[in-house]
Parts: structure tokens; sequence; C-alpha cells
């Protein structure tokens, strides 16, 4: 195994005291031998010799606690099953957002999310309609350098505009006036990736609140900024209700439900130029009462 990134979880390196809340399957539990269990030996048994690479590093406080988030991407040939996906002995791309909880520098709490829909994709297993946008591998930001408290305040603005929606226009949350005209949105591979203000709109904006119109976000662990890097994540972020047909093509079924976000942006003259978005889509189509992890090993004949 090889890690190009400074999350403590990748090598195993915490102590008894030490939470780790997963997205589905992984879920939650205390300790080293927890991540082993859940996370590392998976992963080293279905992605011999897997890398760990960073793409994107935030340190900052938020409400007293110290935290570090990162995303990036495992790699490795997939070649035994993980969590019950079939390998495809060819090179996988697995996606992650992590945040850390720190205490005198040293991880006390992960919270941890895998885009498994772009591994079922991979797989040619997906089971749900065809994601509007493109499944990427997401690049890097293009530069770092910037104002944190600037880039954190343009983030909280932008934040704020969103819960202004009116239900019918979405010219009434005033993106246009946040973010730049051909910005770059990296979405989990079961909606995909979008570039401006029309393919954004029609690809995720638009079906998503379509799908979730009630829904409100902000309710965060973590918000913080290093130059122009921001990042936000809540367990959960988000808390809606699914009135709206056609979503990852699903129908209505007018159940609560909540959501595992995470967010990385990057900032540029005063404008959002990039975001990066996780989700933990199986947990929350397991609200909406689809099992994705079983949907694709049924048609993968498992």
């Amino acid at each position: 195994m090889q890690i190009g990134g400074a999350a403590a979880i990748w090598r195993g390196e915490v102590d008894s005291g030490h939470l780790l809340r997963g997205g589905d399957p992984i879920g939650e539990g205390d300790g080293p031998a927890f991540v082993q269990q859940a996370l590392l030996t998976p992963l080293a048994t279905a992605l011999p010799g897997y890398e760990v690479r960073t793409d994107l590093s935030v340190t900052g406080w938020f409400d007293g606690a110290e935290w570090r988030a990162t995303s990036g991407h495992v790699l490795g040939v997939w070649t035994a099953p993980l969590f019950g996906l079939p390998a495809t002995e060819r090179l996988a791309f697995l996606r992650f957002g992590c945040f850390e909880r720190l205490q005198d520098g040293n991880s006390v709490e992960t919270l941890l999310l895998l885009d498994l829909p772009s591994l079922i994709r991979q797989a040619g297993l997906w089971p749900l309609a065809d994601p509007p946008g493109p499944d990427l591998m997401a690049p890097p930001p293009l530069a770092v350098a910037g104002e944190p408290d600037e880039s954190l305040a343009l983030v909280e603005a932008m934040i704020a505009g969103l819960m202004r929606y009116d239900g019918r226009d979405l010219a009434s949350m005033g993106m246009r006036d946040f973010w730049t005209p051909h910005f770059s949105w990296f979405g989990p591979a079961a909606i995909g990736s979008f570039r401006g203000h029309a393919d954004y709109e029609r690809g995720h904006q638009r079906p998503f609140l379509t799908a979730f119109p009630d829904r409100v976000g902000g309710n965060h662990r973590a918000r913080i900024a290093e130059g122009a890097l921001v990042a936000s994540t809540g367990w959960p972020s988000i808390r809606a209700t699914h009135t709206g047909d056609g979503w990852l093509g699903l129908p209505s079924t007018g159940r609560p439900v909540t959501m595992r976000v995470m967010d990385f942006w990057r900032a540029d003259a005063g404008r959002l130029a990039e975001n990066w978005v996780m989700i933990d889509i199986p947990h929350l189509l397991t609200q909406l009462g689809v099992d994705l992890l079983a949907l694709a090993r049924a048609k993968g004949g498992r």
C-alpha cells in the first residue's frame, strides 16, 4: 500500500479512542481494530497494493475543534470482491472524502465517504437510471492560493442563497452572483459532473430540487478554509422529504431523509470556480427503500 495523503485513517494510525463514522456499508466503530476490519482489510483484499492519492487538503478550526479535510482517490487493480461487489480484474478508481477531527495533532474522529456508485459503474452493474452527467475522475484544484477568510465568507453567503429558493425559479437563489460562468462541479458518480450554470442546472440542481423541494442544509460538523479552498461536512448535512419524481429515475416516495454530504470548493477572484461533492448515495437510497449494493450484486449474478 502506498499513501500519498495526510489522513491517519489510511495508515491505520489511530488509537483506541478513535471513532470512525463511515458511509454505508462501512458503518461506525471505535479503535484501530474497527478501522482494519471495516475499511483497510477489505481494500487490501480487493485492491492489493492499492495507492491512496490525496488531491486536496484543508485544515482549520470550527466551533472550537480543529479539523483536517482531504479528498482524492484510492486506486488499484480490482482483483477480489469489495463490499460484495464483484471484481473487474482492471484498474479501479475509488473517490473519497475524509474529515478528521484533531486533538493535539492526533486524529480522534474520522468522517469518511467512498463513491461506491462509481465502482458499481466501473463494473458495469449500475442498476438505476443513467446519471445525467459523466462519471469522471475528479481532478485536483487548479490553484490553492487565496485569502481563507474571504473564501469562507463567499461560501457561507452562497449557502445562505441556497436557502432562499422560492420553490419555482432557480434564479431566486442568486447562484450566478457566486459562481464563475464556467465553474466545474464534480459530483458523485450517481449524479455526475457538470460545467457552467446551464449544464449544472439541467443535470443536478433542477432534478434535485424537484425531488427534495423542502431540503434544509448547513447543519455542519465542520466548515473550514485554507487559502482559496473551503471544505464542509455534516453527519447529516441535509434533511429533506422525497416528494418529487425523477431523481436517479426514482418515483416519489414521500419519505423523510437525511443526507451525509461533503463539499470542497475553490474560490477565484471573489467567485467559486470548482466544487467537489461527495454524498453517501447508498445511505440515502436505503432511506428510499432501495438497496443499491444488493441491486448491483444481483445484476452481477451474486
